[in-house]
């Protein structure tokens, strides 16, 4: 591929084409990949990111499906931005939400690209930014960002996006789980999935519960059926509210201070080990014997050479 930052006139267009390049570019930081994403930035803000996490298993694929076919019922054009584990062989997306979500395969008003996690923390592609960057500026109405799943303080999406929907099954585990998973803090808006199962209301009642623990607003707590289609309209309507609630400029603002301070300590680490500063404390540790072994004088030695 050419220099990447030559797609971004086509990107503003709208241009599938270029739209799926680019997204090739940042993710795999392709040359002009960053000029690319800083050329398309004062053109991005338009788009409203709606960040979908919560345990594996939960039903947050399908029920990103759902969402997408209800905000084009009302006209609105969707992208979903899937983020997969990696495979261990390729580095690349390993379970390929875009099978999952074929109805929407003829409708040039979605458009699903997967991204591998690439064993990034969070449930996050280091490019997952970059990527809804490319779609809010090529004109996309709806950003969906799909995580692969939580763990303890894997919680990055509630940084990268507007809106922040967990997803919740009753056999995932009580709110107290939920709450141990850090997932009480970062949600907008909750969807108790499988509402069909009976421990759906218990886990519903439990939520709301636990939620007044919370110094501010208690979130929306809404229960669906992602497979039956059901709640779906209740689920949106309340993403709607906290949407309208929101001071976008300040959410965003807020995000590119956050993603430009990751960006200077990520170059900045790579400048630093670059120059010769890994080798130097690998001979240090075979030289030194145990006594002289102090990792904060060590520390302090490199950083003295800074």
């Amino acid at each position: 591929m050419p220099d990447a930052s030559a797609l971004a006139p086509d990107v503003l267009t709208g241009q599938r084409r270029a739209v799926a390049r680019a997204l090739t570019a940042v993710e795999n930081g392709l040359g002009g990949a960053d000029a690319l994403v800083d050329a398309l930035y004062p053109h991005t803000g338009g788009a409203w990111r709606v960040g979908v996490t919560g345990p594996p298993g939960a039903g947050k694929s399908t029920l990103t499906d759902r969402l997408a076919g209800a905000f084009r019922q009302r006209g609105e054009t969707v992208a979903v931005v899937a983020v997969d584990p990696s495979s261990p062989f390729t580095g690349g997306a390993l379970l390929g939400d875009r099978v999952r979500m074929d109805r929407h395969a003829e409708d040039d008003g979605v458009f699903v690209r997967s991204l591998a996690a690439r064993g990034a923390l969070g449930g996050l592609s280091e490019a997952t930014e970059a990527a809804c960057d490319v779609f809010d500026a090529a004109g996309f109405d709806v950003v969906i960002v799909e995580t692969v799943g939580v763990g303890q303080g894997e919680i990055d999406v509630a940084q990268a996006t507007d809106t922040t929907l967990v997803v919740l099954v009753p056999e995932s585990g009580d709110a107290v789980q939920a709450m141990k998973a850090g997932l009480m803090e970062v949600a907008d808006v909750f969807a108790v999935n499988k509402a069909d199962k009976p421990e759906a209301s218990n886990l519903v009642r439990a939520l709301r519960a636990m939620l007044h623990l919370r110094p501010q607003a208690a979130p929306a707590v809404v229960k669906v059926s992602a497979l039956q289609d059901e709640g779906i309209d209740r689920l949106v309507a309340a993403l709607d509210a906290h949407r309208a609630g929101l001071d976008l400029a300040q959410t965003q603002a807020d995000r590119l201070r956050r993603r430009v301070r990751r960006l200077v300590e990520a170059g900045w680490r790579r400048q630093f080990w670059a120059g010769g500063r890994a080798d130097a404390l690998a001979h240090a540790v075979r030289q030194l014997d145990a006594s002289e072994r102090a990792p904060h004088r060590l520390a302090a030695r490199l950083l003295d050479r800074a």
